[in-house]
């Protein structure tokens, strides 16, 4: 199991070490942080992470009418550890 842990939000990845096991792994399953607390998790400026998704640094989902920005647990925890 790898935690990340950055201020009030842990990210927690858990890895099934059985092929037979039913559950699908915790990675797979997308998990969308919004701009605000993916902001949050990285301690850094909404306007930092708008600048990271139009430099392909940390690329943002846009959803709905308005676009807004999410983002995938699995993208952040890879920014960490490449970045950290």
């Amino acid at each position: 199991m790898i935690i990340v842990s950055k201020g009030k939000y842990k990210i927690n990845i858990n890895i099934m070490s059985s092929q037979n096991d039913k559950k699908p792994r915790e990675e797979q399953v997308p998990e969308l942080l919004t701009l605000q607390e993916a902001c949050d998790l990285l301690k850094v400026h909404p306007n930092t992470l708008r600048e990271w998704d139009r430099n392909g640094s940390l690329p943002a989902i846009r959803i709905g009418a308005k676009r807004v920005r999410r983002y995938r647990k699995e993208d952040i925890i890879k920014y960490l550890q490449v970045n950290s």
